[in-house]
């Protein structure tokens, strides 16, 4: 889609002057990005039963009845937090983080993020078998919007993986669920301005750090979705894995309240309207062909839809008039992890790029503040693109 002036017509443009006609032929030459491979970790302690007896213990027996209820139809199986798994010592326990009347403050939050966050990055970028390769990344993006520091997880994760000092840092920070595809979307800028850059893209979020004392059925509903989880993958020009053909957009507009992510004194605090189900199918069925960009949907062999929900991903079938087996990938990495916000498409990219048969062409998806849909269109250039992981090695590895 053109933005601005329309496009000029063949004419025009051999009459253009010699600018504007180098800039569009230097674009034509423009190495293509490509997604290489990808590697993920979630801690070890498995929450998600124990949050949900705890919720349900501080509703009232209406609203707990209820919240049962949607606990059982989440399609949530496990999730994983940072917090430690029960009697291990060492270990900062839930019950001991989050009592009753008696939340952590955001200081004591960020003081575990900024504990916690470098080990789970490098337990995930461990996975990728940089090898001696490590000394050639060029880049180094994290995207975050669980935690701050400075020097911050940018620096650490460097010394930690024996990176080159002079790394290009970058962090995309605070942009919610739909960070990952901003992040591979700079990456792709850069490797298309830079041929030999090697650009490792890092997605972390610690989200049961910011679970608030309430006792409200909407707002503990919201907390039943949220785990953590990381991911660390490498974008490069040569092709291997997925290419990374186009992005796209869309605001929906007057949607701003329905999900909100404000810092407070008592952690961050969430607003996760359940319009939004609703707002994201209406967007995407209007805006399917910008989307899209005129492939006809029946060409997308794959769809990496960030599983924000069993309802956004229902929203997302319904838009695209998908058959249920599209959303399989997305669906069952909400039910192994839960919501990881911005790693949690990279989990599904990463499901998917095991499986991929060159040629095969896909639409990632993720949602956000704002409200924003971001979308990138893909190729599998090469099957089974992803690190040879055991079944071992897929399983949770502890933060170390």
């Amino acid at each position: 889609m053109w933005w601005g002036r329309p496009p000029l017509s063949l004419r025009a443009i051999g009459e253009a002057k010699t600018p504007t006609r180098d800039i569009i032929m230097a674009s034509r030459s423009a190495p293509v990005a490509h997604l290489n491979r990808i590697a993920t970790a979630v801690p070890r302690n498995d929450m998600h039963r124990r949050f949900v007896e705890f919720a349900e213990s501080r509703l009232r027996a209406r609203d707990a009845s209820l919240f049962r209820r949607m606990a059982q139809r989440s399609g949530i199986e496990h999730r994983y937090s940072c917090l430690g798994p029960a009697g291990e010592p060492g270990t900062i326990q839930p019950e001991d983080f989050y009592r009753i009347g008696d939340f952590p403050s955001t200081a004591t939050r960020m003081a575990v993020f900024e504990r916690q966050a470098p080990k789970l990055a490098e337990a995930a970028t461990a996975r990728l078998d940089l090898g001696r390769d490590r000394q050639n990344i060029s880049h180094l993006i994290i995207a975050t919007c669980t935690g701050f520091s400075a020097p911050g997880l940018d620096l650490e994760l460097t010394e930690r993986l024996g990176l080159n000092p002079s790394v290009e840092r970058t962090v995309v920070g605070f942009m919610g669920c739909y960070a990952a595809i901003n992040a591979l979307k700079l990456a792709r800028h850069i490797v298309r301005s830079e041929p030999d850059a090697r650009v490792l893209v890092v997605n972390l979020e610690l989200c049961s750090l910011h679970f608030q004392d309430t006792t409200n059925l909407a707002q503990t509903l919201a907390f039943l979705l949220f785990a953590d989880g990381c991911s660390a993958a490498l974008v490069t020009a040569e092709p291997r894995g997925f290419a990374l053909d186009s992005f796209h957009a869309a605001l929906v507009p007057d949607t701003a309240e329905l999900i909100t992510w404000n810092i407070r004194d008592f952690g961050f605090d969430m607003v996760l309207s359940g319009e939004v189900p609703g707002a994201i199918q209406h967007a995407l069925r209007a805006g399917a062909s910008e989307v899209l960009r005129g492939t006809p949907i029946s060409a997308i062999d794959l769809w990496a839809i960030h599983p924000g929900g069993r309802t956004v991903l229902d929203a997302v079938e319904y838009a695209f008039r998908l058959a249920p087996e599209k959303l399989a990938v997305s669906r069952e990495v909400l039910r192994r992890y839960g919501n990881m916000s911005s790693a949690t498409v990279m989990f599904v990219l990463e499901a998917m790029m095991r499986e991929a048969r060159s040629g095969q062409q896909g639409c990632a998806m993720s949602f956000g503040p704002g409200m924003v849909a971001e979308t990138m269109l893909f190729r599998a250039v090469t099957a089974g693109a992803a690190p040879d992981q055991t079944a071992e090695a897929r399983e949770p590895v502890p933060a170390l």
